[in-house]
């Protein structure tokens, strides 16, 4: 499965928030490198183009936004996918950021399995082909086009239902989706379903997953519904 990983390049100067980024992303089932500043940027593109660059806004010799335009005028460069970073929170500068050609922004501080999903859905976006072969989140890996699932490096055996289930909690890591949401993610809007079947189907992908001795990845929030969340507690 490791040909399938994603490159992500991420470009920040704050060494503590890279080496955060560099674990989540790790995790998540994408391969990393960095860089520290602007220049440092556009010379690891040139040496290893990545699949995707996280981009912060304010880079020491060259901004982030410059890098984004250079990234954009450059034939090879023109379709890369690049998300900002930014501690700007002004919405005049995340259109700055957009017009200078970003794909995507995310605003400091965030939450690393929102910007994880981010990274997926903009690749999904702009690179099918690359993001719908695996996904993978804590040490469960989905292999798309084989229709395989392993959890630490055990093949998991599920049916059409929980596949499909399992598919939709991993493409929105940490995200609390209700049993009528569910239904309409993966049952589809026209079909009728009971949403207590919701409860089933979830608690089968658990018996399937966990076995006798993983933890439990799927959480299950009162009154709200439930979420893939490998954290503990």
């Amino acid at each position: 499965m490791a040909a399938l990983k994603p490159h992500v390049l991420i470009v920040e100067d704050e060494t503590a928030l890279v080496e955060l980024l560099r674990y989540n992303l790790e995790q998540a089932g994408f391969r990393i490198s960095a860089a520290h500043d602007g220049e440092q940027a556009m010379v690891a593109v040139q040496d290893e183009p990545p699949d995707l660059m996280l981009l912060d806004w304010m880079l020491p010799l060259l901004s982030g936004i410059e890098v984004c335009r250079r990234l954009r005028r450059q034939t090879a460069t023109a379709n890369l996918p690049i998300i900002m970073l930014t501690a700007r929170g002004e919405e005049g500068d995340r259109v700055r950021g957009l017009d200078a050609g970003a794909d995507d922004y995310v605003a400091k501080p965030f939450s690393p399995t929102e910007l994880v999903a981010r990274i997926r859905a903009v690749l999904r976006r702009i690179r099918p082909a690359l993001a719908e072969e695996a996904l993978a989140y804590a040490d469960i890996v989905m292999d798309l086009v084989a229709h395989r699932v392993t959890r630490a490096g055990k093949p998991i055996h599920l049916g059409p239902t929980e596949f499909r289930l399992l598919r939709h909690f991993m493409e929105h890591p940490g995200r609390v989706f209700s049993r009528e949401q569910l239904l309409d993610a993966v049952w589809g809007k026209d079909v009728y379903v009971e949403a207590r079947t919701v409860d089933v189907h979830v608690r089968r992908l658990r018996i399937a997953l966990n076995g006798d001795e993983q933890a439990d990845v799927i959480r299950t929030v009162r009154a709200a519904g439930y979420a893939l969340d490998a954290t503990p507690g």
